[in-house]
């Protein structure tokens, strides 16, 4: 069953240094990156219910294992901490239909 990871900016980014280390290249390791499919990376957004979000990206894996493989690949979890000291992000991973 398809798994999305679901980013959520909560703020301005507080660190740009930070910030460009990890975008430089967070897709952690590389067969759990493989199964990715990036769906949204930051598109024009439109809060029509609670509080606004500054930027949303959604990633789709093939199932839930695939998606956790490559969240806490020891690749990515260095990026994570890169992510965290840029700005305020939440995380959620949620098992589509």
């Amino acid at each position: 069953m398809a798994t999305y990871m679901i980013f959520i900016r909560e703020g301005a980014i507080v660190d740009h240094e930070a910030m460009a280390a990890y975008q430089s290249g967070n897709r952690g390791a590389k067969a759990a990156a493989s199964a990715m499919k990036p769906l949204v990376v930051y598109g024009e957004l439109e809060t029509l219910e609670g509080d606004a979000a500054d930027g949303v990206v959604v990633l789709q894996f093939p199932d839930r294992d695939a998606a956790k493989a490559w969240y806490f690949s020891p690749e990515y979890q260095e990026k994570v901490k890169l992510r965290q000291k840029a700005a305020p992000y939440r995380c959620l991973m949620v098992e589509g239909l």
